[in-house]
C-alpha cells in the first residue's frame, strides 16, 4: 500500500528542493556537484549488483526479528529472501549514492546500523577498502545471509554484530577515538533515531558524516531529522529526501539544504 503523506512529502521536496546550481556553499556545492550527482559507473558496482539479481530469484525462507518498531519487516515473520531483496534493500541508486559518499570521505571507520541482507554494507566497504567497517544487525538469520553475501562478494574489512542496537550501538561507539562515518538504517522511531545521534555526537569530527535514512517515513522520523537539524552543534545538513547527511564542521556558517535526487 502506498503511504500517501510520504508521497505528499516528495512532491513537496521536489518542489522545494534545489540542484547543484542553487547552492552557494563551496562545501556543499563540492559535494553535489562531485559526489552526490557522479552518475559514473564504479568497477565494484558490477559484482553487488549481480548479487541483488541473484538474492531476487532467492527463495530460500529466512525467520525475520525485527527489534525496531517502524522497520521495513514485521515481528517475527517467515519470508523468503527474494520477498526481502525486493522490499528492503535499499535502491541502487541510493546505495551508489552511500558509496560515493564513503569513497569521498575516506574514513578509517564506519558504522552501519542496519545490515540487512549486506548489500550496503558491501557497497560501503569496497568504498573505503582500508577502512574498519562495524554493521549491526538485529535480526540473526537475516545477519547469516548477509555473512554469505560479503564472503561470496570478498569482502574482508567487515565485523558483522548481532543483537538489540540499543545494547550494542554504545560499545561500538567506544571503540573509536572519533567517528568518521556513522550510517543509521534501523530502528526508524524518534526517540531510538534521537538517542542513536545524540550517542554519536561526542566523536564526530570537522571530517566526520553522520547519514539517516528514511528522515520522511513517519512523523516521528520527520521531528525527529528537524530536531538534529536544529541541534546547535550541527553546522550543515543535507536533505535529499531519502536520506539526511549531518556535519559538524566548526566555523562553517549553519545551513540545511534540500537537494533534488
Amino acid at each position: 500500500m502506498i503511504n500517501l503523506q510520504l508521497a505528499v512529502d516528495y512532491l513537496k521536496h521536489r518542489f522545494t528542493s534545489k540542484t547543484r546550481h542553487g547552492v552557494h556553499s563551496p562545501f556543499a556545492y563540492r559535494l553535489v556537484d562531485k559526489v552526490i550527482y557522479d552518475f559514473h559507473a564504479k568497477p565494484s558496482y558490477g559484482k553487488i549488483e549481480d548479487l541483488r539479481a541473484e538474492l531476487l530469484r532467492d527463495e530460500r525462507v529466512i525467520n525475520i526479528t525485527d527489534l525496531g518498531a517502524g522497520s521495513h519487516v514485521n515481528n517475527n515473520k517467515r519470508k523468503q529472501v527474494k520477498a526481502l531483496a525486493k522490499n528492503a534493500l535499499k535502491p541502487a541508486k541510493l546505495a551508489q549514492l552511500i558509496h560515493r559518499l564513503a569513497a569521498d570521505q575516506s574514513p578509517e571507520n564506519i558504522i552501519e546500523l542496519g545490515t540487512c541482507l549486506g548489500l550496503t554494507t558491501a557497497y560501503l566497504a569496497s568504498a573505503a577498502p582500508d577502512a574498519q567497517v562495524v554493521s549491526i544487525e538485529g535480526c540473526p538469520e537475516t545477519a547469516a545471509i548477509a555473512e554469505e553475501n560479503l564472503s561470496t562478494l570478498g569482502i574482508k574489512n567487515t565485523g558483522l554484530l548481532v543483537g538489540n542496537f540499543d545494547k550494542i550501538l554504545p560499545d561500538v561507539i567506544s571503540m573509536f577515538p572519533a567517528l568518521d562515518f556513522v550510517f543509521i538504517d534501523g530502528n526508524h522511531r524518534k526517540d531510538a533515531t534521537l538517542n542513536y545521534f545524540k550517542w554519536c555526537l561526542p566523536k564526530l569530527s570537522e571530517n566526520s558524516i553522520m547519514i539517516f535514512d528514511d528522515i520522511y517515513w513517519s512523523k516521528g522520523m520527520k521531528e525527529a531529522w528537524d530536531e538534529i537539524k536544529a541541534h546547535p552543534e550541527v553546522t550543515v545538513t543535507i536533505d535529499l529526501f531519502w536520506i539526511g547527511l549531518v556535519f559538524v564542521r566548526k566555523g562553517q556558517a549553519k545551513e540545511d539544504f534540500k537537494i533534488r535526487y
